[in-house]
């Protein structure tokens, strides 16, 4: 039997990677549990400066982050530091106040807020943005070739 390297139709199965961010435990395993369940690969973070090691370390196609952590701007203040890494990973706020969804912010450098406990709609919510990144990753890459 092929093994994952070598059968291309496996390899090309890999899991998007998401790094949660969220300092109560009991929230932080339930989302952690709800993504997995939606077909994620997730690493967590109880802190801003824990999430910093871990964006350092790994690569993340979305991070998704309380506002509040260590004070009442780090989560902001991290995803303002993941949106200027060097593969630019899409972020989004999670928050437990409804928010519109059909209302995306006017810039790329304003946060996303994604309710979470409309699970439906948190994890289609998560797919487009993990979308619209590798869509702006193709497009980056296609314009590169062009030059």
């Amino acid at each position: 039997m092929a093994s994952c390297a070598t059968d291309p139709r496996r390899a090309a199965l890999t899991l998007a990677r998401v790094l949660l961010v969220d300092n109560d435990p009991a929230s932080r395993l339930a989302l952690q549990t709800v993504l997995q369940a939606g077909g994620y690969r997730v690493d967590a973070a109880a802190s801003a400066a824990e999430a910093i090691r871990k964006l350092e370390d790994n690569e993340y196609e979305l991070v998704l982050s309380e506002a509040v952590l260590e004070s009442p701007q780090a989560g902001l203040r991290l995803l303002a530091h993941a949106r200027n890494l060097r593969y630019r990973p899409a972020t989004a706020v999670i928050t437990t106040y409804p928010v519109d969804a059909q209302a995306p912010p006017a810039r790329r450098d304003e946060p996303v807020f994604i309710a979470w406990e409309d699970l439906p709609g948190l994890l289609t919510r998560v797919a487009e943005l993990i979308s619209q990144r590798a869509a702006r990753r193709a497009a980056r890459a296609l314009r590169s070739t062009r030059r």
